[in-house]
């Protein structure tokens, strides 16, 4: 069964506003800015997985002029092209785009991406607004799984209320074949909605990039039962111990074969690597 992360960040430093950097260099020791460059080339992130034993990452667009900064859609395609390790997904700015199903299929046809990432509490806007309805129902019928960033954020200009993972019940229910990746997990505050809105929606996944792995069994008492519907990210560079990441998960007290979903065997069936 392959490793595989669904949730890895590939822009250059130039696309973030300074303070995303600022926070970077807090948590990742001795990473200067010449350092990140030479490593967010696609050679460079095939060394970092490679050493962390991963086999396939997701590599993530970010269209947040207001909290983060912008990495295109068209960039991280780019990036990924040739690089059988990244699989591209796509971002999309409900307040930038006027087609947004348009601009999906641009971007699945044209581009190659392989998903969509919307990030609620960055872009300002809840997750069950109609007038992202359409995204939703060209996804569905193009069967792209869409990630929503849920829970908290340190980033300035972030609002949590676009957070909260119960939006994204409306969206389930509304649209039953839709893969839909609850992000994080409802960090911070949701961790319970986040679980049992995936225990009661066969298309809604629980993701847990961000979360510290020794504390998945706190945050999540039932790992176990969930782990059909768990998914591995590690929201790297920002999580920078990768192989350490994984082998914590490794050494949790549940059984192989639930160690084997959450790394890669749920991911696998979303992605079409079976």
């Amino acid at each position: 069964m392959p490793v595989i992360d669904f949730h890895i960040h590939v822009a250059q430093p130039e696309h973030y506003h300074p303070w995303v950097i600022e926070w970077m260099q807090s948590v990742t020791e001795h990473m200067s800015i010449e350092k990140a460059r030479k490593m967010l080339t696609p050679e460079g992130i095939q060394h970092v997985l490679q050493e962390a034993g991963i086999d396939y990452a997701v590599a993530l667009a970010e269209i947040s002029p207001i909290s983060t900064g912008v990495t295109t859609s068209d960039y991280v395609a780019n990036l990924c092209h040739g690089v059988d390790c990244l699989i591209p997904f796509a971002s999309i700015n409900p307040f930038m785009t006027g087609d947004l199903a348009k601009e999906l299929k641009r971007c699945v046809n044209e581009l190659g991406c392989r998903g969509l990432k919307l990030y609620p509490t960055y872009q300002h806007f809840y997750p069950n607004d109609a007038r992202v309805y359409p995204l939703y129902a060209q996804a569905q019928e193009m069967g792209i799984p869409i990630m929503f960033h849920t829970g908290s954020s340190v980033f300035r200009g972030s609002r949590m209320k676009y957070g909260d993972p119960l939006f994204l019940d409306d969206v389930a229910v509304d649209f039953p074949d839709l893969v839909i990746l609850a992000v994080h997990s409802g960090r911070g505050f949701w961790y319970d909605r986040a679980a049992l809105l995936a225990r009661l929606h066969p298309n809604l996944y629980m993701e847990i990039s961000g979360l510290p792995p020794k504390k998945l069994l706190t945050y999540f008492p039932e790992l176990e039962r969930l782990a059909d519907k768990v998914i591995f990210g590690s929201d790297w560079p920002g999580v920078p111990d990768l192989k350490g990441n994984i082998e914590t998960i490794r050494a949790l007290p549940i059984s192989e074969e639930a160690k084997e979903k959450i790394l890669g065997g749920n991911a696998a069936r979303i992605l079409g690597l079976e």
